[in-house]
């Protein structure tokens, strides 16, 4: 004979239990610390949907594609209402929205991330918080301006009559201004690269010849930046601590380039020089080929739009 049970059961279970609906509001703050991961995870939560209509393998590969390129649409795969309610027992989800938007302000935490020496000055150079908050600025600044350049231009070329009219490929040798919307994107793609790896800690060391020209532009606007507008620079850094080597230009180009790249075949050559006659053999097209020494970075890592 059964154990009796006291608990309501059937379709009024839940009215005679006293449950309610409710209506709840989550709102996260978040910071994508390894995007590779995260898309990951998206895709794989995006093929364990079930899609209805008129093509459902159509509409999965398209979701597939967004959530590849974009961090937004990857957290909305897998922060969506129905998804984490499943995972909960005893409730059932009446419905909801899920809405995701960037924070303006949102910045990494340089102090943290480019701790300076507390036990004084050891004579090495170093990548100092304030230097790469700025370097960082720029970057980011570039990638939103070329990818600009690309919404107003696609793939236009360059001419000299309206060079200025670009922001970002007028400035670049004039042999790449015939080149098509697919390598500008890949170009723009460059900032954002290097701006990444600032974002996690790193320093931004050119893994190919489009990197080194993308941060050659980053260096020099920051340079001009802090001697135009030192006091907007001052605003920028806040509470960021200072140091002996910030905004130390040269030693960006020191220490930043040649990590990898051409080897020092002509001893009497620096590596912004080596990078030069590296640029001036190699066609733009292969400007994106890894140097043979560096990392390859994500191939699916997509791109910001």
């Amino acid at each position: 004979m059964g154990e009796r049970n006291d608990q309501p059961q059937g379709s009024h279970a839940a009215e005679e239990s006293g449950a309610q609906e409710i209506e709840a509001t989550v709102v996260l703050g978040l910071r994508i610390t390894d995007w590779p991961a995260l898309r990951a995870a998206a895709r794989a939560a995006v093929e364990e949907l079930d899609f209805a209509g008129i093509d459902p393998e159509g509409q999965r590969a398209q979701l597939l594609r967004e959530v590849a390129e974009d961090p937004n649409a990857a957290l909305g795969a897998l922060l969506h209402p129905d998804r984490l309610v499943a995972s909960l027992p005893g409730i059932e989800a009446l419905g909801g929205t899920l809405e995701i938007s960037v924070t303006d302000d949102f910045a990494p935490d340089f102090a943290e991330l480019f701790p300076l020496d507390d036990d004084g000055d050891t004579g090495d150079w170093t990548l100092t918080p304030r230097t790469a908050c700025l370097v960082h600025t720029q970057l980011i600044s570039l990638a939103d301006a070329a990818y600009e350049d690309l919404d107003d231009h696609g793939d236009d070329p360059v001419t000299v009559a309206d060079e200025s009219d670009w922001t970002v490929f007028g400035r670049l040798p004039q042999r790449t201004w015939n080149l098509h919307r697919g390598w500008r994107r890949t170009f723009a793609r460059a900032f954002d690269d290097l701006a990444d790896d600032l974002a996690i800690g790193e320093w931004p060391l050119p893994r190919c010849p489009a990197e080194d020209v993308a941060l050659r532009l980053a260096l020099a606007d920051a340079r001009t930046l802090l001697g135009a507008q030192p006091e907007s620079v001052a605003d920028m850094m806040g509470d960021l601590p200072a140091d002996l080597y910030d905004y130390d230009w040269d030693g960006c180009s020191d220490e930043l380039f040649g990590v990898y790249g051409p080897d020092e075949e002509d001893s009497d050559l620096d590596a912004g020089q080596r990078i030069d006659q590296l640029l001036a053999a190699t066609h733009p097209e292969g400007w994106f080929l890894d140097y043979e020494d560096a990392e390859e970075r994500d191939p699916g890592r997509g791109y910001r739009r």
